[in-house]
């Protein structure tokens, strides 16, 4: 049940002090152009997407040559290119600033503190820039990363890519397997790993992992000092420096930035992997760099000084993300760990003592300080939080709320959905308009956004396919080891021709906002209607004793039966009185057709390294198919406990 109010309106005062509104009247000026509003900008943005692309170029003050053409062959989505003469540096454009002020702080639970000034970041990207030359390392070739979400990493990842050098990272506790199942791929020329960490209070030890795996990579290693001894680790190995040996012979000097062509390769991010091995997705400096300034800089209202704060690791495209508010002179907050250790408040605690401006997380972390009875707004002084961003799954219309009610009542609250595909958002917050209940507030500048049916026709308020109608920069450039292309169209855009098909189950709502219903593929399809998971968990999961929840649709006599697992809150048991709860809740809150056929209770749900639940993979448990990468969930252990249930069987 949708309210008749927004949660939050801004003010007319608000609207005229965002960088938003003085970007359309810098537009208006700059292309003799008037608009209305934000539809009407958004229109023109993807109408006149070369003119709109130059508009954030120029405005945001982009570092390098933006060449002639903005945009050729716009009309076919894979052969679109952006600003094909055009050259730039990305780490340049990220480390414009100077001085003694903070560019990073960072926090590893209560285990370790510290920060970098913009002259600190400056002078250790210098030092480790010529230290990856002298080793040979430049454009091209790749660095591969298994570090926790500390200085040090954003250090090196500018160091690499101020040389032309193509970062990719994941967190340090992906297993072996899942370190090789990605890292293996792209054959980098050097490994980067932390000597350790923590979680929960307690040293996870890295070194038989990060030996392993400079063994079969067979590679050099270079050991970053956090939580364990570096310099053991570093000696165990058979080419092993530490971070201090390795930068050593070099004094601090002005950084150099060569200057590389718009498309030249950035990033090699992965796919979950949880039905192969993961995809290797390459994306550009300057897509991604036009990108994240104009969702930072517009979207989010970001400014410099600001403090911007997201809960991620490195294995989460959210990091990269994070890193480019650089750009916009921002300082950035870094977290590593668990987020409820000691306890449930210690993101908060953070968020007061530094003054985070933007606090983003996830939605199953809203729902869990929800469920733990966490209130920060009757504990913690938030008054500079103005813009909370939330991702990784669809935020129940109950998270919503609870963000207003026990969080902060007058801050925006901006849930955002895109991913790893393009390393930003479809569809995202919006300073110009209200945050109604449930909804993301509408579609990014610049991405021709919509919802097709089956027949590949546009609908409003009935659900359906996500998908992208033009060219935009941050498409991949490719996929690694895909000369001919074939996996990158199949991705994209075997379902309707010419035309980015996210895999993402949709809805325009009568407010143009948008509700995500869950994973196009991981939708149910009973009686032959198709319903998105999220509509289910946004019941379940308001029960009390339900902690968290499956589903899945379940091949049986001939049609999909839906099945709903349920992990139960502490001290529940699932009887009788409670499934019938259950049902009556899906029923009311839904629909009959949503009422799950059996529900089972579990111990555990399985998960990826970033949160998010596992549906394929479930389902293909229970339907006795082989799970083909087990190393890519953070809990593959879970998978188990879905395997022959005698529930299932009648």
């Amino acid at each position: 049940m949708q309210s008749d109010r927004p949660l939050w309106t801004p003010s007319e005062s608000f609207i005229a002090q965002t960088p938003m509104r003085a970007f359309m009247t810098w537009c208006e000026t700059r292309f003799s152009r008037r608009f209305a509003d934000y539809d009407a900008f958004h229109d023109w943005s993807v109408v006149e997407p070369g003119d709109f692309w130059i508009a954030v170029w120029e405005h945001c003050g982009v570092i390098g040559d933006r060449g002639a053409e903005a945009l050729v062959h716009g009309d076919v989505m894979l052969d679109a290119r952006f600003f094909p003469d055009a050259t730039l540096n990305f780490a340049e454009n990220l480390l414009t600033r100077t001085g003694g002020g903070d560019a990073l702080i960072f926090r590893g639970e209560d285990k370790a503190a510290s920060r970098l000034s913009w002259d600190d970041l400056q002078a250790l990207v210098s030092r480790l820039q010529q230290a990856l030359t002298a080793m040979g390392i430049g454009k091209g070739d790749r660095v591969a990363a298994m570090m926790p979400n500390m200085p040090e990493t954003i250090a090196l990842m500018l160091a690499v890519t101020s040389i032309g050098g193509i970062w990719s990272s994941c967190s340090p506790d992906f297993g072996e397997q899942g370190v090789l199942d990605r890292f293996g791929q792209i054959e980098p020329k050097l490994f980067i790993a932390c000597d350790g960490y923590w979680y929960g209070g307690k040293l996870q030890d890295v070194s038989v992992k990060v030996q392993a795996v400079t063994r079969k990579l067979a590679i050099p290693a270079l050991v970053i000092p956090y939580a364990g001894d570096a310099g053991s680790l570093a000696l165990s190995l058979e080419d092993g420096r530490t971070l201090s040996e390795f930068i050593a012979p070099f004094e601090a000097r002005p950084v150099e930035y060569p200057r590389l062509p718009f498309s030249h390769p950035l990033y090699i991010l992965f796919s979950s992997g949880t039905t192969g091995v993961p995809k290797c997705i390459v994306h550009s400096a300057g897509g991604t760099l036009l990108q994240h300034l104009k969702e930072h800089r517009f979207h989010c209202g970001l400014r410099e000084d600001e403090k911007l704060f997201y809960f991620t690791t490195c294995g989460w495209m959210m990091w990269n993300w994070l890193v480019s508010g650089l750009a916009v002179g921002a300082t950035l907050c870094l977290y590593d760990g668990s987020p409820f250790h000691p306890d449930g408040n210690v993101l908060f605690d953070y968020a007061q003592a530094e003054k985070f401006a933007i606090f983003g997380t996830s939605a199953k972390y809203i729902d869990a300080v929800r469920k733990g009875g966490f209130t920060p707004v009757s504990t913690h002084d938030l008054s500079a939080l103005r813009l909370m961003t939330s991702t990784g799954s669809p935020l129940s219309p109950e998270g919503f709320s609870f963000v207003y009610e026990g969080i902060k009542p007058d801050v925006q609250l901006a849930s955002i959905s895109g991913g790893t595909d393009i390393v930003s958002c479809f569809v995202l917050g919006n300073p110009l308009k209200p945050v109604w209940r449930g909804e993301i507030q509408g579609p990014g500048l610049g991405l021709a956004m919509d919802v097709w049916n089956d027949e590949g026709k546009p609908v409003r308020r009935e659900k359906g396919e996500l998908v992208c109608t033009r060219a935009f920069p941050s498409m991949p450039v490719m996929f690694w080891n895909d000369p001919e292309g074939a996996k990158y169209r199949a991705a994209y855009f075997e379902r309707f021709d010419n035309i980015w098909c996210h895999g993402d189950f949709a809805e325009w709502t009568e407010h143009d906002g948008i509700i995500i219903h869950g994973r196009s593929d991981a939708t149910l399809n009973p009686g032959g209607v198709r319903i998105g998971t999220a509509e289910i968990y946004n019941q379940v999961e308001q029960m009390e004793e339900v902690a968290e929840a499956l589903c899945i649709g379940q091949d049986w006599d001939d049609d999909v039966r839906v099945v709903l697992f349920v992990r139960l809150a502490a001290g529940f048991v699932l009887t009788e009185a409670l499934e019938k709860a259950i049902k009556a809740r899906v029923r009311t809150g839904a629909t009959p057709r949503h009422v799950p056929a059996r529900i089972i209770a579990v111990a555990d749900i399985p998960r990826t390294k970033s949160g998010k639940i596992v549906e394929l993979a479930v389902r293909d448990v229970v339907h006795g198919r082989v799970v083909k990468n087990k190393e890519a969930l953070a809990n593959p252990e879970a998978l188990d406990l879905f395997a022959n249930l005698p529930q299932l069987m009648t």
